[in-house]
Parts: structure tokens; C-alpha cells; sequence
């Protein structure tokens, strides 16, 4: 989830007919710089909490597992959002919307300051989740004003994209002070500085507002809340189903239901309606299909780094944000310039090339992670995790691209729709990626636990010298022999649970990798399917002009 990018939209001037006059080239890097600032107080807001549980669960006095609904109240109101604000900015104005959602933002920073326990954390929670949808929005728009129509969708949408991935990196790297400066309330009073200071960005920095079009009805409403309850209950399953285990708990099951049977519904209400929100028939074609199984393999491979990565460091080598320093800032560095390579790429009408080098760049990434021991330490990683951060900086604005090019090419209609896709795979496809690696490393970690148990036998020389060599620290304390071997037994327990970590943390890694390799060779198909479609088209012509 963490590092995971927010729902967005497209502006809609990008499909209107008549382009507005272009942005004076003194204002463009204003626009450029407001977009960064958007992201980076949306992105903080959602990794500043979820990156630091361990560390603030004490100040609101929860448990571990109890923590974990921070992150679930957050992302159940998130992931549905960006589908409700594509109409709600085309009727109301894009001034009007982006007041009010700064102004929203700004308000529910100011409520994070009082938090005292897990219940009004959680409540504060999920009104951020609110407020913070729209600025990432309102990023992308302030992206997309720098540039002349024919840049929007090449240079634009790959420097946003870019701008999604730099929140992870820097909330790691100002953690450690914040937290020193005051824990919980350390954390967001970061995000309060940002909500103000982007404020007046909207009143100082305007962006071009598109014609108003009445295009909400009663029947858009019922079919949203329908969509807003099934993603937000199968977000809240994908966020704590991990902790509580999926088939322990008999709500968790409830709630996957009730997920279902509303996206049903809705589905079944969009077939019927003349103008419907969703074109659910859009949605289930081979064109759409295809974009939706791209980006969820992207959100599969990226979770090596947004999920995995970190956890390893923390829970199986035990190092602090501080330590890992240095491996952020390359993280950091790499996907700004893995971004700026794309931008330039992209404006040599490069996709499918792209994406090929990136993939190629996050399976040798993540190969090279899977040879992680316990005495990997971050500067193992430099070279593999600034191949995976610059991979997942080139392999996802192509993608984006091509998306908007299919939902502009029929109509701002299935703007709706496109976004559809885009919040699930990326936000609910963020999820299903951090709790698929979770899932994975816990039961592999079970496995290794148990085959490395069976081989530590006292009859075998090895572990008897073992278990003496680290029971020999308490034998000034302890004089009881039995009493020792069994402190020596409980240390030899720690390290092989430890070693067991790992092994489940390099299968993790490994499986990253197979994912890679897996779609480069369906990128390779689908490529030369296309070669080979293109020259039986070309060959048909001359074929018939040589057959009169």
C-alpha cells in the first residue's frame, strides 16, 4: 500500500475541441513545481501513518493489529473518490472544486493534531481519506496546464506519473525527526505545514477552467455509493484480512460478500441506464481488459519495493529509517530519473519499448534481491533497488497514456470508466500486492521455520556445539545445566526464526521476479502478435491488386 499512486483525473480541456491559449513559458515550471507540491502533500499524508505503525501504536495505545485499521480507514473512502470527481468538476467548476477540496484537506490535517487514542485516530483517519482524494487531482491538472495539448499526454502524464512515486521514498527519509519532534502529532503537523502552504496555490496559480456541463443525475448517485461500498469493504478485507488471516475471522468473509454483491448490482444497474456512469460493456472489452491486466502486473511487481523491501529491513534485519537512509535517497534519485528518461522517450512516440526495458530492469532487480541472507545489508541493494525504482518510474506512464488516448478517443463520458481501472488497479491493486507478498512471506516463513526445525536435533554434533557456544554468555548467572541449555535452546530458536524470515523474504523476492519475467515474455507476444497482424494487413491490399 505504501508508495502505492492515488486515484487521479485528466482535465477536461485535454478532449475539448477548442484548446485554450497556451501557458506563458514563465508560468510553466510555477505549474510544474504547484503539481509537485499536490502529490507530495497527498502522497505524505497516505505513507505517514502506514510507514510508522510500529512506532506510533504506543502514543495511541494500540496493538499492532489494531494499527493496521489506520491504513484501512484511510483507503476505504480513497479508492472509490476519483470516480465521483470527474463529474463533480465537470458541473461545478474546477475553482469551485479545488477550494473546496484544499479547504477540506487543510481541516482534516488540523483534526490529526488531536488525536488521543486508536478510536478518534481512526475516525480522523478516514476523513483524510476524504479530503486528500482531490489532491492528487488537482496534481495531475496543475501537470497537464504546463503543457500545449499535443505534450499533455506524452510529457504530462509521465512527470505525474513520476510525481506519484516520490511520496514513499521522502516519508522514510523525514520519519525518524518527525517522530523525535513528537511522535503522532510530529507526523501531521508536517502534513498541516503542506496544506497550508499549497493553499494559496489555488488562488495565486488558477488553472484554466473548462466549460461547466450539468452531468450528474440521481441514477449516477445510486450506482456510486453501490461502487464507494464494494471498494471500500474489499479495501478494508485486503488491508487487515493479512493480520487477522483470512479464514479465521467470519466478518472478513461478510465483508468480501457484501463487496460483491454491491459491484454486482452496480454492474447490473450500468447495463440498464441509457447514460450510465460506468460503461460496464467498455469495462469487459479485450482493449480495456488488456490495460487493467498491465497495470495490475505493475502494481504486483512495484510491491517488491513499496511492500517487501521495507518490511525485510524492519521486521527480519531490524534496522531503523535512519539506517536506510542512503538506500531511500537512491530509491528517490532513481525515479526521478527513471521519470525524466520516459518523458524524454515518450516524446519519440516510444511505449511498448519502454516498458520492455523497464521489466527487463525490475526482474533483474528483484532477482538480485532474491539472494538476500541475514547479513544483506542496505549497501547490497543499491544497484538492484535503483533498477527497480527507475523500472517502475518508465513502465507506467505508456500504460497511462494509452488509457486516456482510448477514454478521449470515445468521449469525456468514459473518463468515468477509465478511472474505474485506473482505482483498481493501482489503489485496490496497491492492496492486493501488499497483502499477496504479506500472505506469502508468512507462509513460507512457516515452512522454512518447520524444515529448518526438524534438522536441529541435540544428538548432531553441530547444533550440541551451537547451542553451548550461546548458552556460554549466561553461564556466569545461571549455575543450573538444564536451566542453560535451555536459554541456549531459546537463542538457536531466535536465529533459526530469523534465518526462516529471510528465506521468506527472498522467495518473496524471487516471485517479484518470476512476475517480471512472466509479462516480458507476454509483452513479447503480444509485440510480435501485432508485427504479424500489421504485415498480413499490408499484404492483403497487394494481393488484391495483383487478383483483379
Amino acid at each position: 500500500m505504501s508508495g502505492e499512486p492515488a486515484p487521479i483525473n485528466a482535465e477536461a480541456n485535454v478532449a475539448a475541441p477548442a484548446a485554450p491559449p497556451p501557458v506563458p513559458r514563465w508560468k510553466v515550471p510555477l505549474y510544474i513545481g504547484a503539481s509537485v507540491m499536490f502529490f507530495l502533500t497527498q502522497g505524505l499524508g497516505l505513507n505517514l501513518a502506514f510507514a510508522n505503525l510500529t512506532q506510533i501504536q504506543g502514543s495511541i495505545a494500540a496493538t499492532t493489529t489494531e494499527s493496521v485499521w489506520l491504513s484501512a480507514a484511510y483507503m476505504a473512502p480513497n479508492v472509490s473518490l476519483a470516480i465521483a470527481l470527474v463529474k463533480i468538476r465537470l458541473q461545478y467548476g474546477v475553482r469551485n472544486f479545488a477550494e473546496v477540496s484544499i479547504l477540506g484537506f487543510v481541516v482534516a490535517s488540523l483534526l490529526n493534531l488531536f488525536v488521543s487514542d486508536l478510536h478518534s485516530a481512526i475516525v480522523v483517519r478516514f476523513l483524510s481519506g476524504i479530503a486528500a482524494a482531490p489532491l492528487s487531482t488537482l496534481g495531475f491538472l496543475y501537470m497537464l496546464e504546463a503543457f500545449e495539448p499535443a505534450k499533455k499526454l506524452t510529457i504530462g502524464v509521465s512527470l505525474a506519473m513520476m510525481n506519484t512515486l516520490l511520496a514513499a521514498p521522502i516519508t522514510r527519509l523525514v520519519s525518524p525527526s518527525l517522530l523525535d519532534y513528537g511522535e503522532w502529532r510530529g507526523l501531521y503537523t508536517l502534513e498541516m505545514a503542506l496544506a497550508l502552504l499549497v493553499m494559496p496555490i489555488i488562488y495565486l496559480l488558477p488553472l484554466t477552467p473548462p466549460p461547466r456541463v450539468k452531468v450528474i443525475v440521481f441514477g449516477d448517485i445510486i450506482s456510486y455509493l453501490l461502487v464507494a461500498v464494494g471498494f471500500g469493504c474489499l479495501a478494508i478485507v485486503l488491508s487487515v484480512g493479512r493480520l487477522y488471516w483470512w479464514l479465521e475471522v467470519p466478518w472478513l468473509g461478510v465483508l468480501l460478500a457484501v463487496s460483491i454483491a454491491t459491484l454486482t448490482l452496480a454492474a447490473v444497474i450500468e447495463l440498464r441506464r441509457p447514460t450510465p456512469l460506468i460503461d460496464v460493456r467498455w469495462l469487459l472489452s479485450s482493449e480495456i481488459l488488456h490495460l487493467t491486466g498491465i497495470l495490475l502486473v505493475f502494481r504486483m511487481i512495484a510491491g517488491e519495493q513499496t511492500s517487501v523491501i521495507m518490511t525485510f529491513y524492519q521486521n527480519a534485519v531490524g534496522l531503523l529509517y535512519d539506517q536506510l537512509a542512503m538506500l531511500y535517497w537512491i530509491i528517490l534519485a532513481f525515479s526521478i530519473i527513471g521519470g525524466l528518461i520516459c518523458t524524454v522517450l515518450m516524446s519519440y512516440g516510444l511505449s511498448w519499448q519502454i516498458q520492455f526495458v523497464a521489466l527487463v530492469m525490475m526482474a533483474a532487480g528483484s532477482f538480485m534481491d532474491a539472494q538476500v541472507t541475514t547479513l544483506t545489508r542496505p549497501e547490497q541493494m543499491y544497484l538492484s533497488q535503483a533498477l527497480v525504482a527507475a523500472g517502475a518510474a518508465l513502465f507506467l506512464p505508456p500504460s497511462m497514456s494509452a488509457g486516456f488516448k482510448a477514454a478521449f478517443a470515445r468521449g469525456a463520458p468514459y473518463l468515468v470508466t477509465f478511472f474505474v481501472v485506473f482505482t483498481f488497479t493501482q489503489s485496490i491493486g496497491g492492496l492486493i500486492g501488499s497483502a499477496f507478498y504479506g500472505t506469502l512471506i508468512t507462509i513460507r516463513e512457516k515452512f522454512h521455520s518447520a524444515v529448518l526445525t526438524e534438522h536441529v536435533l541435540l544428538t548432531h554434533p553441530v547444533v550440541a556445539q551451537r547451542v553451548s557456544q550461546l548458552s556460554a554468555s549466561y553461564g556466569k548467572v545461571i549455575g543450573d545445566s538444564a536451566l542453560l541449555k535451555g536459554e541456549g535452546l531459546a537463542l538457536l530458536g531466535v536465529q533459526v526464526t530469523r534465518e526462516a524470515n529471510t528465506l521468506a523474504y527472498s522467495d518473496a523476492f524471487f516471485v517479484a521476479g518470476v512476475i517480471a519475467v512472466v509479462s516480458l515474455a507476454a509483452l513479447s507476444l503480444h509485440v510480435f502478435y501485432r508485427f504479424i497482424k500489421a504485415r498480413l494487413a499490408d499484404d492483403r491490399p497487394q494481393t488484391a491488386a495483383s487478383n483483379p
